[in-house]
């Protein structure tokens, strides 16, 4: 039997009556604010005053005043912190002096591993195999550019090879990695041609032209006017030479017209193509319709199936094939959808959500057993497909038994942590980027009771965002109060009371959009715990007619919480009144939710997984399996994601004045 279509009046008007309250959901212990008191002193503005005018020292390269600005931060949590930006500018100088030392203080500290980096950069550029062959072993994640000094150490230059197919940047100790290759004659053309193809793919023509540098002059191929060509594709493929078939680079610049062209009209693209492929080798010809197939995937146009199998005989990445699977999943082909992952790679079919699909493909075809034995491999998870897997097992989402409280003693050593101390500062005077670096390592290797502590020690603190990270991570032991807290709860529900909005879809959706971080701002400016535009906070703000609205007042917490929760009781009622389109207009607009429906109903996780952003559809499937999982705390009963997902209506049903909202 299929899904279930989504009950209009569940999400409309849904009042719930707790059986857990919600002062137990968001309680904080007192106990536990008493150990964290005494464990943190707060330390006078003078301090964190310091550290600032030592932070813009380092950033002047002002060794004396850093000298005294750390002298100053005797005692402070952040004096650690001082100290790495002094050695740092010693390291610049070429002076090592005080590295070691440092390292040993801080064995084990983010500040260590960040130190012992920039030493072995050092230590790289100089070419000092010696030394830095001694130190690499302390290192707990090399980035790619300290694999490739290594490599250089190790005299094998071969490693950098996985990194050249990959497509991402190459650092400049990797790039005399590929000078030995090249030098050996071990790197193929074909692989410099895919390099370039894949630079070209992801819009880097810059990188696409150094690249090709490694090709042979035969080739024909030296990447000029690239710029161009992505500027105006149809134009170049107007104007092609009778011979630019005659070497590859001719191909390979067509090749980068079409599949420019394709991001814009897969259509347009294709008629064009279509008129010259038989001048294209059949790996080339393979190509391009593998570029032509995605982009009609991503449109949602129903060619790219047949244009998919043109593709047989060129390598698809990743994303070409994940849209091979949703192309399938739009037509219902489950025939389609079965064999389209299992032409992936083995270690991109054993991701979640594949496996899921490919289980609801088997099952489409009768084969149960098998199907069963997929949804097992994934159940049991608090996520999206895991949910859905579990559903199809017969076992309703519940919230896990709630572990012990941690003790005095857990809590006390929390509060303790070095590592949380400095993150908390950092919080303090708005270095959250540092702060959540700093706490994320003080959390390796942490055991349940020991991250079920440090969670309750960020709730004591009110830093929302760490106590959900922390309490994500325990395997056995679980408490999903923590995992989805329920901060300002007295302002919040109201407002969606008052709108008649279910609280675990507002909840579900504040926690992706901000985990509860009040000044939280984004890269394109949205503000606050509902993460709102300063353009639609404006509109909403006049539609609901809110007195002494003032741009400024969008980051304040009811004003935003009024605005948001109206916004998403308009997104609701004018699409369809479904919570899956609504939270897709929520992050990318109503005009794109609606668009992206089909001509026909599709079922609410078809439809999740086949929105064309990838910020979206992982938001969507987030925060509908967020609602589920708040709602099963409000209520203290199991919950359906598949009841909530339904069925979305077919293209226009159930609208009303999307093209007024922003």
């Amino acid at each position: 039997m299929g899904p279930e279509r989504v009950n209009k009046n569940y999400w409309m008007n849904y009042n719930p009556k707790p059986s857990l309250s919600l002062s137990r959901i968001a309680v904080i212990a007192g106990f536990t604010v008493a150990v964290a008191a005494a464990a943190m002193p707060v330390f006078a503005d003078r301090g964190d005053a310091a550290f600032l005018s030592a932070r813009e020292a380092f950033r002047n390269g002002e060794r004396v005043r850093l000298g005294r600005q750390m002298q100053a931060l005797q005692g402070h949590p952040l004096h650690a912190w001082a100290e790495y930006w002094a050695l740092r500018l010693r390291l610049d100088d070429g002076d090592a002096g005080g590295v070691p030392d440092y390292l040993a203080r801080y064995a084990g500290a983010y500040l260590a591993e960040k130190l012992r980096g920039d030493w072995l950069r050092v230590l790289g550029k100089n070419r000092d195999w010696e030394s830095f062959q001694r130190e690499l072993p302390a290192l707990a994640a090399p980035d790619n550019e300290l694999s490739c000094y290594a490599a250089q150490a190790a005299g094998s230059a071969d490693m950098v090879r996985a990194l050249w197919n990959s497509g991402q940047d190459l650092p400049q100790a990797c790039e005399a990695l590929v000078d030995q290759l090249v030098a050996a004659s071990t790197l193929s053309v074909e692989e410099v041609w895919q390099r370039v193809r894949r630079l070209l793919e992801a819009k880097r023509a810059g990188a696409a032209r150094s690249a090709a540098g490694y090709l042979p002059a035969a080739e024909g191929f030296d990447g000029r006017g690239l710029e161009a060509i992505a500027q105006s594709p149809a134009r170049h493929l107007d104007k092609l030479p009778a011979n630019f078939a005659a070497r590859r680079g001719g191909r390979e610049t067509v090749l980068f017209a079409v599949q420019r062209l394709a991001r814009n009209d897969p259509q347009d693209a294709a008629r064009r193509f279509a008129r010259i492929e038989p001048q294209f080798t059949a790996e080339e010809r393979a190509y391009a319709w593998g570029q032509l197939a995605w982009q009609a995937a991503l449109r949602h146009q129903p060619e790219a199936q047949a244009w998919y199998r043109n593709a047989a005989g060129t390598a698809l990445s990743e994303e070409q094939l994940a849209w091979q699977v949703r192309a399938a999943l739009r037509l219902h082909d489950w025939n389609a959808v079965q064999r389209a992952i299992a032409d992936m790679p083995p270690k991109l079919s054993a991701q979640a959500d594949w496996i899921y699909w490919r289980a609801r493909a088997l099952a489409a075809q009768g084969r149960t057993d098998e199907a069963r034995a997929d949804y097992l491999k994934i159940a049991g998870q608090p996520n999206f497909y895991s949910n859905l897997a579990d559903e199809e097992l017969g076992r309703a989402i519940e919230v896990p038994a709630r572990a012990s409280a941690p003790s005095a003693e857990e809590l006390a050593i929390a509060a303790a942590n070095p590592g949380f101390q400095r993150a908390l500062a950092l919080f303090r005077i708005d270095m959250r980027v540092e702060g959540v670096r700093e706490w994320a390592w003080s959390l390796r290797g942490m055991d349940d009771r020991t991250l079920l502590a440090a969670a309750e020690f960020a709730k004591s603190r009110e830093v929302w965002d760490r106590a959900i990270n922390t309490a994500d991570r325990t395997l056995l032991q679980h408490n999903y109060s923590l995992r989805y807290i329920a901060p300002f709860s007295d302002r919040v529900l109201p407002k969606a009371d008052e709108l008649a909005l279910n609280n675990g879809w507002v909840y579900g959706l504040m926690r992706q959009e901000s985990r509860f971080v009040m000044n939280a701002n984004s890269a394109v400016g949205a503000k606050g715990l509902m993460q709102l535009m300063p353009a639609t906070a404006k509109w909403v703000a006049k539609k609901i007619k809110l007195s002494n609205f003032q741009p400024k007042r969008v980051s304040e917490m009811d004003t935003n919480v009024t605005l948001g929760t109206n916004y998403m009781k308009m997104v609701l009622k004018s699409l369809d009144n479904h919570p899956v389109l609504a939270s897709a207009a929520y992050n990318a607009g109503p005009g794109r939710a609606r668009r992206w429906r089909a001509d026909q109903p599709l079922e609410g996780a078809i439809y999740a997984e086949t929105i064309p952003f990838a910020e979206t559809r992982d938001y969507v499937k987030k925060v509908m399996s967020n609602a589920v999982y708040y709602n099963t705390l409000f209520e203290g009963k199991p919950q359906s994601l598949k009841a909530v997902l339904g069925m979305v209506g077919a293209r226009g049903q159930g609208e009303t004045n999307v093209e007024e909202l922003p």
